[in-house]
């Protein structure tokens, strides 16, 4: 039951909003925290006549029903957008404005411009419309949820294709995450064309 509360609650509050704002996307962000890769964000727009069983948050959903959901939320998305910001420009303007600027053309990359930009965590992007933060928002949200799940499935799939490329780190494993096992292939091989130079990568 507490499952079912929990979706009915993350669709009524976009329902809400849209009293006021007609179109409104959800924002998130996947992979700020690796040493390697491009940063993912995604944009997403659905409606009131969408219902999808088993959102949440990204991290609390496992990777077989986070495959599973990708595919139904791009189905049902009204628009939906995935974007990036990539490792030069992660090491030129820093993870946080690099981010920004993901979330910037994710929204910028939707077919219908939204009146209003849920964007989850405390910042938000210089877009062309109304944008507020919300906290803890893809539990919160179910258009926020939607792009959560966008950018982790998205950007997992990348580090898996960078795997294939460099297979001496193990992406597959951490997805370019501070492991133990990430640190000590650095250490054994050093840093790779794809690895982030302003990030910390000794432990």
């Amino acid at each position: 039951m507490a499952r079912i509360i929990l979706h009915k609650e993350l669709f009524e509050y976009d329902t809400e909003l849209r009293k006021d704002f007609p179109v409104i996307c959800g924002v998130d962000e996947a992979g700020r925290g690796p040493l390697a890769g491009d940063v993912y964000a995604t944009a997403v727009i659905l409606n009131d006549s969408v219902f999808i069983d088993y959102l949440n948050d990204s991290k609390k959903v496992s990777e077989k029903r986070r495959e599973k959901l990708f595919d139904e939320i791009k189905e049902k998305a009204v628009s939906y957008c995935i974007a990036t910001a990539t490792v030069e420009e992660i090491d030129r303007l820093n993870i946080l404005q690099a981010t920004m600027l993901a979330m910037k053309r994710a929204v910028e990359g939707l077919g219908i411009k939204p009146d209003l930009a849920l964007v989850d965590g405390n910042r938000t992007p210089d877009i062309d419309c109304k944008c507020i933060s919300v906290v803890k928002g893809d539990a919160t949200s179910a258009s926020i949820a939607s792009a959560s799940i966008l950018a982790k499935v998205a950007r997992d799939r990348y580090m898996k294709d960078l795997a294939l490329k460099y297979p001496e780190y193990h992406f597959e494993q951490h997805n370019g995450y501070p492991t133990k096992l990430h640190y000590e292939m650095l250490k054994k091989f050093g840093a790779s064309e794809v690895h982030r130079k302003s990030f910390r990568l000794e432990k």
